[in-house]
């Protein structure tokens, strides 16, 4: 018998401040990081999860992550690997942590860490990437891993069951088309809010050039600034090309509705995070204001609750779904199937380390199994730090193919991890330092 073994917990950080990559207005000098788990076996297997920061805090979120060994370490590998469903729900019902919660913060991210490491490791045993695993399942399993507690005045069992029954017709033929094709990627790579004129003028021509269907820039710290760079963007691109705009949670209500009628003009494809993540009502009076102006947001969307509510109040016309912020796969199941009851895409958020690598499986199992083909969902891109990954993200022609390996993509290569372990990594301790992975 095959028992968990081992549950390893790195505090992984990557310099990124040094060269404002990630700069928004809220957030100007980022160290993108991973509280970075492995889940290991008394056999030598091992599954890998994480949590997205951006630097301080981070032993934090490793010390949340730690805090759960007692719910896993000798437990039996088939019967935890085969009732996912379950051990998502023990480990949200832990009644002592959950009032840290709950089901929301730092040991929210904590569980969601060590339930993808736990999908990991079956999609690396059963041999399959994780959105084809979860894609082969059928509507009666899909549904037995998600939690309808607090959904069912949105979405029932049988609701989620339609919307999986009315998806299977046709679904070999997506996957195979998926695989040949991909899903459509917008890239941020551009948009970082402490790059210069110069320097966003050359990411943008390049966005274009690799096939790029949009891009996205940062907002929100200077409105003139803000038009000053919208305008160049625009007039780089031309008219008719989608640019979004992300103020990472920067304003009050009246603040974003008289900062967007200055952007107008240039014709933003959506404004993502006008304002705080948790207020529903707040999104509702600001899409009401700018409309037709979009309005996007997720990525720091706490659980499924926050995810329905947004929608209950339609209050959003983009979900943006983060593969570490809420419980892991089985709450993120959850909210694609909000999404495809209520009508809305899903662009997931990949603004970090490793969730470009994570996030393109929800929107491949989104496509294959949940809602079906839609013209207006992409998913996020940025390109740096996909190189400490053993199975990075694979863009081409401005599009993510789909994920061939085993596993969800999780995984680090060993050197990037000693090396840019906090603090006594050689790149924290040698700022010259280099890492070939």
């Amino acid at each position: 018998m095959s028992t968990i073994s081992d549950l390893r917990v790195s505090d992984v950080r990557f310099p990124t401040s040094r060269e404002l990559d990630g700069s928004d207005a809220m957030n100007p000098d980022p160290d993108y990081s991973a509280a970075y788990a492995e889940l290991r076996t008394s056999d030598g297997d091992v599954g890998y999860g994480l949590v997205f920061t951006i630097g301080r805090g981070n032993d934090v979120q490793c010390a949340a992550i730690e805090a759960l060994a007692g719910h896993v370490v000798g437990r039996d590998v088939d019967e935890l690997l085969a009732h996912l469903g379950d051990f998502s729900r023990d480990l949200v019902g832990d009644s002592q942590l959950r009032w840290l919660g709950p089901e929301k913060g730092v040991m929210h991210m904590a569980i969601g860490a060590l339930v993808n490491a736990a999908w990991d490791l079956r999609a690396r045993r059963e041999g399959r990437p994780l959105w084809l695993l979860l894609a082969e399942l059928s509507p009666e399993q899909i549904v037995d891993l998600v939690d309808f507690r607090y959904l069912t005045d949105a979405l029932t069992r049988a609701e989620a069951l339609e919307i999986l029954r009315r998806a299977e017709p046709g679904k070999a033929d997506r996957i195979a088309q998926l695989q040949a094709r991909g899903v459509p990627a917008y890239t941020t790579t551009p948009g970082w809010l402490g790059y210069s004129d110069e320097k966003l003028v050359r990411l943008l021509r390049e966005a274009r050039d690799e096939g790029f269907a949009m891009v996205k820039l940062k907002v929100g710290a200077d409105v003139e600034d803000d038009a000053r760079r919208m305008r160049i963007a625009r007039e780089t691109m031309g008219e008719g090309y989608p640019i979004a705009m992300d103020a990472n949670q920067r304003w009050d209500v009246a603040d974003a509705i008289t900062w967007l009628e200055q952007l107008a003009p240039y014709d933003p494809a959506w404004i993502e995070e006008p304002t705080s993540p948790d207020d529903v009502l707040a999104h509702a009076s600001i899409r009401a204001a700018v409309a037709p102006l979009r309005v996007a947001t997720g990525e720091q969307m706490q659980n499924r609750i926050i995810a329905k509510q947004l929608l209950q109040a339609g209050s959003i016309d983009v979900l943006q779904l983060d593969a570490a912020r809420v419980g892991g796969v089985n709450e993120n199941i959850a909210i694609l199937l909000l999404a495809a009851k209520f009508d809305i895409p899903v662009c997931p958020h990949a603004g970090g380390v490793g969730l470009c690598e994570l996030v393109q499986h929800y929107a491949f199992f989104d496509t294959a199994a949940v809602a079906g083909p839609r013209s207006d969902r992409f998913i996020e891109y940025v390109h740096h730090l996909h190189e400490h990954f053993e199975a990075p993200v694979v863009i081409r022609d401005g599009a993510y193919q789909a994920p061939t390996e085993a596993g969800s993509s999780a995984s680090m290569h060993a050197a990037s991890i000693r090396d840019h372990l906090f603090p006594e990594g050689a790149v924290w301790k040698d700022p010259a330092h280099v890492v070939v992975a």
